[in-house]
C-alpha cells in the first residue's frame, strides 16, 4: 500500500556480486511455454499494494517527527526495524540469511529494482546484493505510464527491498511474469507455473507471494465447486515435496475483501487465496509503534489504517491439523493468519524506487504485502540456522504458540481487523483471526523454529 511517493533519487552505488545457482541457470526464458495444468481458472488477482499518495519530493527518509508533521504517520527504516524485531544480535552471530534464497513473484517486475536495492542499502549502510531476475514468457516492455505496470514495480520495490532489509546475506530471485492481473486475463496459472519450475529446478528455500484473489470470485464458487482453486494448487504441492516454505500476505481488506471488479468490498465476511490456502503460511498484518531507536513505546497492535490485516475462515478449505489446538478460534474452517508482522501504514517502511522518471525517490509503503517478505527474510535466517530448509512451517507455528522461550510474540491489545463496514476479529491472548499467534522476537523465535520444524 503506498502511501508516500516522495523526492528525488540519490546515486546508486555499485552491485555486489552474486554467484548464479546453476538450477536457476537452466531455466529458460521463455519459461510460460510450461503449460499450468488444463482448467485452472481465469480470475482476477492483485498485489495487496494499493495506494495513497500522501507527498512528494523528499530527497531522502524523514525521521519519525517529521513524518508525523507532514503526514501524521510514523515511518520507519529498515534499522528500527532491526531493533524492533531484535535482529541484530543475530547478525552478529553471522545469521544473515547467507547460503539461502528468496523468491519473490510479481507481474512485469520493475525495470530498476537493482538500482533502487543498492540506493536503498547504501543509504541505512546495508550491503546491498545481486537480484536475479527470471523472465517468465514474454513480458512486454516496462510503460511507466501503465497503471498496472507502475502498481506492480511498486509491490516489486517493496517486496525486494523487504527481504532484504531482514534477510541481507539471502540471495533474492526475482520472478517477473508476463500477465497482467486484471478482471478476465490469466494471471494467477502463470504465477503457480512459474513457482513449480522454480521448485523443480531446486531455485528457492521460501517463496514470497504479495498477491490475492478472493475466493468468493473464483469460478464455481456460489455453486459449491472450488475445483478452480484446487487446480491451482500444484506449485504448492510441490513446494511441500521439496521442502520449499511458500508465504501469502493476508491481504489489506481486514475480514472482507474485494468483490471480482477489484474496485468494492464484499458486505460479509470472506477469505482469499493463496493466503488461506493450508500449504501456505499466511502473514498478516500489526502496527508497530518505535521511538527513533526502534525501541517499541507500547505493544504492537493490529494493522488497521489505509487498510486493514486480511484474516478470517476459509470458506474452501477445512481446518487443516495444524490448527486443532485452536480449533475454538477457527472451528472447522481453516483459519488465517497463522502470524504477523509490520504492516500498518502508519508505521510504513521507507522504500526507494525510480521505476517512474515523474516520482523518482523514496516512498512510505505499508500493507500486507510489507508483511510478507519481511517474515521471508525471518525463514531464510532460520533456514541458516537449521543448515536447511525449513519447508512447510505451519505446524511449527503452532506447536512454539505460547511456549516460553519460542519468540512468538502475542498481541493481545483488543484492536481489531474491522474494515469497510464488516466487524472483524480482535485481537486477544493467544491466536486470533486477527494476527495468528502473534508477532516475533527473531532472536529467540529464528532458533526456535529452526528446531521445532523438520524440513
Amino acid at each position: 500500500m503506498h502511501i508516500a511517493r516522495t523526492g528525488r533519487g540519490l546515486a546508486a552505488s555499485a552491485a555486489t556480486a552474486a554467484l548464479v545457482a546453476a538450477g536457476l541457470a537452466t531455466l529458460s526464458t521463455a519459461g510460460a511455454t510450461t503449460a499450468a495444468p488444463a482448467g485452472v481458472p481465469h480470475t482476477f488477482a492483485q498485489p495487496a499494494l494499493a495506494g495513497h499518495t500522501l507527498a512528494r519530493d523528499v530527497a531522502s527518509p524523514l525521521p519519525i517527527a517529521q513524518c508525523q508533521a507532514k503526514w501524521h504517520i510514523n515511518c520507519y527504516t529498515p534499522l528500527q526495524y532491526r531493533t524492533a524485531y531484535n535482529l541484530n544480535a543475530l547478525y552478529k552471530k553471522g545469521i544473515t540469511g547467507k547460503g539461502r534464497t528468496i523468491v519473490i513473484v510479481d507481474s512485469f517486475g520493475s525495470p530498476t529494482v537493482q538500482h533502487d536495492l543498492d540506493v536503498y542499502s547504501k543509504q541505512f549502510g546495508l550491503p546491498s546484493t545481486k537480484v536475479d531476475v527470471v523472465k517468465w514468457g514474454h513480458v512486454p516492455t516496462f510503460d511507466p505510464k501503465n497503471s498496472d505496470m507502475t502498481g506492480w514495480a511498486g509491490e516489486t520495490t517493496l517486496d525486494v527491498e523487504m527481504a532484504h532489509a531482514v534477510a541481507p546475506g539471502a540471495r533474492i530471485v526475482l520472478v517477473e511474469t508476463a500477465v497482467a492481473e486484471t478482471e478476465g486475463t490469466t494471471g494467477l496459472p502463470e504465477m503457480m507455473s512459474a513457482e513449480k519450475s522454480l521448485i523443480d529446478h531446486g531455485v528457492g528455500d521460501v517463496i514470497s507471494q504479495s498477491f490475492g484473489a478472493t475466493e468468493d470470485t473464483f469460478p464455481g464458487f456460489s455453486k459449491g465447486d472450488f475445483s478452480s482453486i484446487k487446480k491451482l494448487r500444484y506449485a504448492f504441492e510441490a513446494a511441500a515435496r521439496k521442502h520449499v516454505t511458500v508465504l501469502a500476505s493476508s491481504g489489506d481488506g481486514g475480514a472482507t475483501d474485494q468483490t471480482a471488479d477489484g474496485k468494492s468490498y464484499y458486505k460479509y465476511r470472506v477469505n482469499s487465496w493463496p493466503s488461506s490456502d493450508p500449504l501456505v503460511t499466511s502473514i498478516g498484518g500489526t502496527q508497530l509503534h518505535l521511538n527513533d531507536k526502534g525501541e517499541r513505546v507500547k505493544p504492537d497492535s493490529v494493522y488497521n489504517d489505509f487498510g486493514a490485516g486480511g484474516g478470517g475462515q476459509s470458506h474452501v478449505f477445512t481446518r487443516p491439523s495444524f490448527q486443532n489446538r485452536v480449533q475454538n478460534v477457527v472451528g472447522t474452517r481453516r483459519g488465517t493468519p497463522d502470524i504477523s508482522m509490520a504492516a500498518a501504514v502508519n508505521g510504513g517502511a521507507w522504500t526507494y524506487s525510480s521505476y517512474d522518471p515523474t516520482a523518482t525517490g523514496w516512498d512510505v509503503a505499508g500493507g500486507t504485502s510489507e508483511a510478507s517478505p519481511l517474515f521471508s527474510g525471518i525463514v531464510a535466517l532460520a533456514d541458516q540456522a537449521a543448515g536447511h530448509r525449513l519447508g512447510d512451517i505451519n505446524q511449527a507455528l503452532y506447536t512454539l504458540e505460547g511456549r516460553k522461550g519460542s519468540g512468538i510474540v502475542d498481541v493481545n491489545d483488543g484492536t481489531d481487523n474491522s474494515y469497510q463496514g464488516v466487524k472483524g476479529y480482535k485481537a486477544v491472548g493467544g491466536y486470533d483471526m486477527a494476527t495468528g499467534v502473534g508477532t516475533l522476537n527473531a532472536l529467540a523465535f529464528v532458533p526456535a523454529l529452526a528446531k521445532a520444524s523438520h524440513g
